[in-house]
């Protein structure tokens, strides 16, 4: 598999057939559909089968039958496919947002992203300065490839020192 991104974390085992609990980070439930390929660091595995349950997915693997199996894959990255070329040019994906520089819409530079984090209401653009933008707040990209982001007023003066 080349082009690879992160599309979910192997939590703990669930039960002892070696299924484990799955949490996505993407929004493709196709990705633990039985069948699919994924890597998880050196290792390629295929979903034999996949159920949701409350928020996660418990997920069981070919040649991991056992909870000793299931335990050596407890922590584990999920990586899958990149998204086929040609695939929708508004999507974002999260490996292209870490490294941009996030504006305002008048041209304010606010930082650049270093990570997503995932939050239940709207996902976070983590700032090199320590700022959380939420994802509602992104409006696209600009000609420059620049994330503009139209937020309310005082959102980045919350992270100011007192003065």
């Amino acid at each position: 598999m080349t082009g690879l991104l992160e599309v979910g974390r192997i939590g703990r085992p669930h039960g002892l057939r070696g299924e484990l609990l799955v949490t996505l980070t993407s929004t493709e439930e196709s990705r633990v559909a039985p069948g699919s390929r994924l890597r998880a660091g050196d290792r390629e595995l295929i979903v034999a089968s996949s159920r949701p349950h409350q928020g996660r997915w418990i997920v069981g693997f070919e040649g991991c039958d056992r909870r000793e199996d299931a335990d050596l894959l407890v922590g584990a990255v999920l990586l899958g496919a990149a998204p086929p070329a040609g695939a929708d040019p508004d999507a974002l994906w999260v490996h292209e947002l870490v490294g941009r520089e996030v504006v305002e819409p008048d041209g304010t530079s606010r930082g650049v992203v270093e990570a997503v984090q995932a939050n239940p209401a709207s996902d976070l653009l983590v700032l090199a300065s320590g700022a959380l933008v939420p994802l509602t707040f992104l409006r696209g990209r600009d000609d420059d490839g620049r994330l503009v982001v139209e937020v309310p007023a005082g959102l980045f003066d919350l992270d100011a020192p007192a003065g």
